[in-house]
């Protein structure tokens, strides 16, 4: 959700790529690492290819953007105005913040995060800790 700013559409055809790509790579897998850092990795890879493409495709401009979200927010309650607001400062992180974080939202050990990131598990910790930091400054404002 994170990757798709909380499209909840976009994030259920992310979702079925990846498990067409797990069916159709199985065979691909080699026991490395357990399947399940193996499928978060596909995740995580099927995801910012899906922002690049929409980079690339972008055609409305940041004011259109901020004044939809305005419209939206008004008709909304307060717990989705704040999920949004998450959602949209999630949107500014770096990819690779992007991706610990979400990891990190969906219950991930920190070990595990440490492993399909590449980073080692106290660089994670403190990451974490910066990215929440930072998170929690943006949706005050």
């Amino acid at each position: 959700m994170g990757y798709v700013n909380g499209d909840e559409a976009k994030a259920k055809d992310i979702t079925q790529e990846v498990f067409i790509k797990v069916w159709e790579n199985l065979e691909s897998f080699r026991e490395e690492s357990g399947i399940s850092t193996w499928i978060y990795r596909i995740t995580v890879n099927t995801c910012l290819l899906q922002l690049r493409n929409e980079k690339i495709k972008k055609t409305s401009t940041q004011s259109e953007f901020n004044n939809v979200v305005e419209e939206e927010e008004e008709s909304k309650t307060t717990h989705e105005i704040q999920l949004k607001s998450m959602y949209a400062c999630i949107h500014k992180l770096s990819k690779e913040n992007k991706s610990i974080i979400l990891l990190e939202l969906e219950g991930l050990p920190q070990k595990e995060i440490a492993n399909i990131t590449g980073l080692s598990h106290e660089a994670i910790r403190v990451r974490v800790h910066r990215i929440k930091n930072s998170l929690t400054k943006c949706v005050q404002k």
